[in-house]
């Protein structure tokens, strides 16, 4: 990394330069090279006595206004002939190049300003870490039939129907009809004793009736929507599992909630 030296209140020969022009007011574009050599000149001189360390830059654009004053001292180059036709640059200026240094410089010098300013500013500014608003946010219920379709319902209830209509018997003894709430009671019982979890085929036997089918299977889609139990499949086309919820495995059921 190039070391950076400041002297004084100037961080370079340009920036020295700038200065000396602007305290003369001159116009940057037409600068008088003599004096303004003169003044470089007595800064450095100013600095050696006060025994300051003088860089090699500022040695450099000592000796290239002294150059650039030895040119404007001598006359114009000889026009230059082209196809024996002279042209003379009447635009020549030895300044040039300086003036164009000395314009991107300032520009340059603006915009570190800028950037300084703008430092400062958000210097002054003061954030806030980020607080954890995770006790805020807004729980979403559990899906009682998450996984499941109406189309996995309706193969499993097509199912017991094929079971309950090709079985064979030799006997058919009516029982009193079963009303969907003491069905609901008879399948919570069940998840009760077998420990919370059941078959969906288990709750159907070979000697049921049509209508023992359809009241259970709609205590089960009664079950679900007071979300006493969840139903699910462990893969596509298994068995559907009945699960109580935490805290619904018990068997009373609301003497007013369902009446049919």
């Amino acid at each position: 990394m190039k070391p950076h030296y400041k002297l004084e209140t100037f961080e370079g020969p340009l920036d020295l330069l700038l200065h000396l022009i602007d305290k003369s007011e001159i116009d940057i574009y037409n600068i008088p090279i003599s004096d303004i050599t003169e003044q470089y000149m007595e800064v450095l001189a100013t600095m050696q006595e006060l025994e300051l360390e003088v860089t090699s830059e500022f040695l450099v654009m000592a000796a290239t206004l002294l150059a650039i004053k030895s040119q404007m001292l001598l006359p114009k180059p000889p026009p230059i002939e082209l196809d024996d036709t002279f042209y003379e640059d009447e635009d020549y200026d030895p300044r040039a190049e300086l003036v164009q240094k000395l314009l991107e410089y300032r520009k340059y010098k603006a915009i570190a300003e800028e950037l300084r300013d703008k430092e400062l500013e958000r210097s002054l500014i003061y954030t806030r870490e980020p607080e954890d608003l995770t006790p805020y946010v807004r729980e979403i219920e559990a899906n009682p039939v998450e996984g499941l379709d109406v189309a996995d319902l309706v193969i499993a209830f097509q199912r017991a129907l094929r079971k309950a209509k090709t079985r064979s018997t030799v006997a058919k003894i009516r029982r009193d009809e079963v009303s969907v709430k003491e069905r609901m009671g008879e399948v919570m019982t069940l998840l009760v004793e077998r420990g919370g979890k059941l078959l969906f085929s288990k709750l159907f036997d070979y000697d049921m009736t049509r209508e023992e089918v359809v009241v259970t299977f709609l205590a089960l889609l009664e079950l679900m929507k007071t979300k006493r139990i969840v139903c699910f499949q462990n893969r596509l086309f298994d068995d559907i599992v009945i699960e109580a919820k935490e805290g619904e495995a018990n068997v009373e059921l609301p003497p007013d909630e369902i009446d049919y």
